[in-house]
């Protein structure tokens, strides 16, 4: 089982996890043996809770497809299993950022006294601007 917060969790079976050659380093192993992960989770057939579902359709990242699967691929380390360790650290960081919800954004006004201090940096500039020019009228 892979922990999400306390209550919830994610069946191994859930989880797709291939290996893959990788691209990146391993020396002579480099064409030999598959280190890289390749992670496939679909989360609208998994076990977790409707508002999790609805959580990752909304949110914005690259690692979520169209039809409600997160594909995570992992080459940055020389070993498989710290590849599938650092994908499925990805998976969970991903859901975690998914299920917060963004604060409302209140509406608010400029107080007075910004409002005047603004137009009186303004007019200052510009006076210095005007002050810049060298025109000479005859």
């Amino acid at each position: 089982m892979i922990p999400i917060s306390n209550n919830v969790q994610i069946q191994d079976h859930e989880v797709v996890l291939q290996a893959i050659k990788s691209s990146g380093p391993g020396g002579q192993n480099v064409n030999k043996v598959a280190t890289a992960i390749h992670l496939h989770f679909d989360f609208k057939r998994s076990s977790l809770p409707n508002f999790y579902k609805n959580r990752l359709m909304i949110y914005k990242d690259h690692h979520i497809t169209q039809d409600g699967c997160i594909v995570i691929k992992v080459q940055k380390h020389r070993t498989q299993e710290a590849n599938r360790e650092e994908a499925i650290q990805m998976l969970v960081a991903i859901i975690r950022k998914a299920i917060i919800v963004p604060k409302k954004r209140k509406a608010t006004k400029p107080s007075k006294s910004s409002q005047r201090k603004r137009l009186d940096k303004k007019t200052k500039h510009s006076k210095l601007k005007a002050s810049r020019n060298k025109r000479i009228d005859y």
